[in-house]
């Protein structure tokens, strides 16, 4: 009998399987980092404007997305809005995987989240945020998400997933509502996870600046 290769996990880029991808988006290549925003900052904490038509297919818009995937990586994060880089606009990056350990990239243009089906499970689970430097705290998100908006092109854009990612997907639209996830935490766990924050801030920036470097990267 044969020897049985080990099967590699699968990669859907803007919600489609590829057969082969590098280990960050080819974006990150062109993109600078930016420095992500703090909660308290005005920016994070109402609704951003929708990216006007008339930006899709643009080189601004381009070279955000460049810049959102390289800063989201020298962050160490999953996913990041662009209000995280201090622009007032409605878009998320994201390099995730899910439960199944198949990963997602790609990037969405003013992301509509579906409603929850009343059938679909709540799952509790740990949540951080790049804006929210350091501390986790358990909360509960429906198990199966469905973002629609469009690409930085203007093409049509639907992107599922289950587990991990679906928390990525409702993360990061919450975010471009100007919702962070210590929002949505009782008055008490918020103050907790804030005191937190405070205590972790400093060694959260300098491994940011740490691995902004090991990119080869100057850090923001």
């Amino acid at each position: 009998m044969s020897e049985q290769s080990t099967p590699v996990p699968a990669v859907f880029v803007q919600g489609r399987e590829v057969s082969d991808y590098p280990d960050m988006a080819p974006e990150a290549a062109r993109g600078r980092v930016l420095r992500v925003t703090v909660t308290g900052e005005e920016v994070l904490h109402r609704v951003n404007a929708d990216v006007p038509e008339e930006m899709l297919g643009g080189a601004e818009l381009s070279r955000l997305v460049d810049d959102m995937f390289l800063t989201m990586y020298a962050a160490e994060g999953v996913g990041l809005a662009g209000n995280q880089v201090g622009v007032d606009l409605r878009l998320f990056v994201y390099d995730c995987p899910d439960d199944d350990g198949v990963r997602h990239v790609g990037h969405v243009i003013n992301p509509v989240l579906d409603e929850r089906d009343v059938s679909d499970a709540v799952v509790v689970e740990n949540e951080g945020c790049l804006s929210v430097p350091g501390p986790h705290a358990e909360l509960g998100r429906a198990e199966r998400a469905t973002v629609r908006g469009v690409d930085k092109d203007g093409n049509a854009v639907v992107v599922s997933g289950s587990g991990y990612f679906a928390r990525c997907l409702q993360h990061e639209t919450d975010h471009t509502f100007g919702r962070l996830y210590v929002d949505r935490l009782s008055k008490r766990e918020r103050k907790r996870v804030l005191k937190k924050m405070n205590e972790m801030s400093d060694s959260v920036f300098a491994r940011r600046v740490e691995r902004a470097r090991e990119l080869g990267v100057e850090p923001a």
